[in-house]
C-alpha cells in the first residue's frame, strides 16, 4: 500500500513562478548559485542555498545560514511572493524538454513508508549531507525541495492526470530549455481516486532525492520524540514528493573521465583492455555513443573506440554486477588503472549525460581517457532497489531536474 497525501502547498504567486523556481540546491556550488540568483531577489536559491546571502567566507553550515533560510522563506510569504493554498490539494507537474515529457503527481509521501522500505532506495547517503538538510528542514519548518519518486504505471492514474491537464494551468513557463507546467487537482473525487489507485501500488522508488528523504525522516523522528503523543497525521510525518510513472522516466548516462593512464602507454592500455573487451576503432563522425547495454565508448589520445564486454566478464543474474558502470569498474578501472574506490579516488571524475560527449573529450585532454556509458534503465534501478542493494556511485543522471520553490510543504 502506498500513501499519497494532499497538502496545503506554499507556492509562488503566478506571475512570479518563473523567477522563484530554481534548480535543486545540490546540483551547483555556492559560487554557481550566486551567479544564478544574481539580480533576482525572488530566486528560491536565497532559501534553499541560503549561504549566497552572505559573503563567500561565511561557513555555509553555520547557524546564521539556516536562520537566514527560514527568514527569507517567511519574508517571501509575508510579501506575497509565495501564497498558501486554501485547502489540501494535489497537483500535476509536467516537464517537457526537446519534445519529451514526464508528468507526475505532486503530493506528500509517508515517512513511515520510507522507514519500512515501502519506499525503496538505490543509493547510500552521506551523514554530513543529511545533517545539512536536517538542519535546513527543521529551521524552515518545511520540505523546500521535492523527492523524485517512481512507481509502476497504472492506467487509471494516467486517466486522472490527463483529465486534470484539460484545465488551464497554474504555471506554464520555460526554465533552462525545459517547459514547466503545473495544474491543480482540488476536487474531492479525483483526489480520492488517486489515493485509491496509489493504495493498490505495491511500492515506490526514490529516483532522485535520497538525502532529502533521509533527512525528512530524521526530522520526523526528532519531532515525534519531542512530542508527548502523536496521531500520525501531523504534517512532519510526510514529505514533499512528485510521483512519476516508470514508463515516462528518462535516465541519461553518467560518464567517466580518468586523469591519467596509471603509468601505461596508450598501446599497453589497449592491449590490457582487449583481455576483457572486444575493441573496435570508431570510424563514424563524432564521438562514439554506445547504442546498447554492455558496450562502452572510450576516448583515448584523440580517438574513439567501442568496447564490448566479453562473455564471462559479468554475472547477468546479479542486478548490480550486470550494470555497465560495474562492468567498467570491475574489468578495467580497478584491475588495469588501479582505481579501487571511485567514490573517493581523485583520479576519476564524473560527467552527467546532459553535458555531452564533446565536453567529455575536453576533460580527458591529451593525458587521460574518457568513457561514454550506455544509460542505466529504470528497470535496472527497480531491480536493485527490490534486491535491497545499492548502485555504484554515479550510476544514474535523471534529466530534467525537478525545480525547487514551486511547492513547499510546511511541517506544522
Amino acid at each position: 500500500m502506498v500513501i499519497i497525501k494532499p497538502f496545503r502547498a506554499v507556492r509562488p504567486e503566478a506571475s512570479l513562478a518563473d523567477k522563484v523556481a530554481a534548480l535543486p540546491y545540490d546540483v551547483m556550488n555556492a559560487a554557481e548559485a550566486r551567479l544564478m540568483a544574481e539580480g533576482n531577489p525572488y530566486s528560491f536559491l536565497h532559501v534553499d542555498k541560503a549561504e549566497i546571502n552572505f559573503a563567500p567566507d561565511v561557513d555555509p553550515y553555520s547557524d546564521i545560514v539556516y536562520h537566514m533560510a527560514a527568514t527569507r522563506l517567511r519574508e517571501m510569504l509575508n510579501e506575497g511572493v509565495l501564497l498558501r493554498e486554501h485547502k489540501p490539494c494535489l497537483y500535476v507537474y509536467r516537464q517537457t524538454r526537446e519534445g519529451r515529457s514526464q508528468t507526475g503527481v505532486v503530493g506528500c509521501a509517508a515517512v513511515d513508508e520510507y522507514l519500512n522500505k515501502t519506499i525503496r532506495i538505490h543509493e547510500l547517503t552521506r551523514a554530513d549531507k543529511e545533517d545539512d538538510r536536517v538542519r535546513h528542514i527543521d529551521a524552515c519548518n518545511a520540505n523546500t525541495g521535492p523527492i523524485f519518486l517512481a512507481y509502476r504505471a497504472r492506467p487509471r492514474i494516467n486517466e486522472i492526470v490527463a483529465q486534470a491537464m484539460h484545465k488551464p494551468p497554474l504555471y506554464d513557463f520555460n526554465s533552462g530549455g525545459v517547459q514547466q507546467t503545473v495544474w491543480l487537482i482540488d476536487e474531492e473525487e479525483p483526489i480520492s481516486i488517486l489515493q485509491e489507485e496509489f493504495a493498490r501500488t505495491e511500492r515506490l522508488y526514490i529516483a532522485d532525492g535520497h538525502h532529502r528523504s533521509a533527512s525528512a525522516a530524521r526530522v520526523a523522528e526528532m519531532r515525534r520524540a519531542q512530542q508527548q503523543s502523536c496521531t500520525g497525521a501531523e504534517e512532519f510525518n510526510f514529505f514533499l514528493s512528485v510521483f512519476f510513472p516508470d514508463e515516462q522516466l528518462y535516465i541519461m548516462p553518467y560518464n567517466r573521465v580518468i586523469k591519467d593512464l596509471g603509468g601505461l602507454t596508450a598501446e599497453q592500455l589497449l592491449a590490457r583492455i582487449e583481455e576483457k573487451f572486444s575493441v573496435r576503432l570508431h570510424e563514424g563522425p563524432g564521438p562514439c555513443e554506445p547504442a546498447h547495454k554492455h558496450s562502452i565508448g572510450m576516448y583515448l589520445r584523440g580517438k574513439w573506440y567501442l568496447l564490448t564486454a566479453r562473455p564471462g566478464t559479468y554475472d547477468e543474474a546479479d542486478p548490480v554486477a550486470r550494470l555497465d558502470v560495474s562492468i567498467l569498474q570491475d574489468n578495467l578501472l580497478f584491475p588495469i588503472l588501479g582505481i579501487a574506490n571511485p567514490r573517493i579516488d581523485g583520479r576519476i571524475g564524473f560527467l552527467g549525460g546532459s553535458r555531452g560527449l564533446i565536453e567529455l573529450e575536453r576533460r580527458a585532454g591529451e593525458g587521460g581517457a574518457a568513457f561514454a556509458m550506455h544509460p542505466t534503465s529504470i528497470d535496472d534501478l527497480i531491480a536493485i532497489a527490490d534486491a535491497g542493494q545499492v548502485m555504484p556511485t554515479k550510476s544514474t543522471w535523471f534529466e530534467p531536474k525537478l525545480l525547487s520553490g514551486l511547492f513547499i510543504h510546511e511541517l506544522s
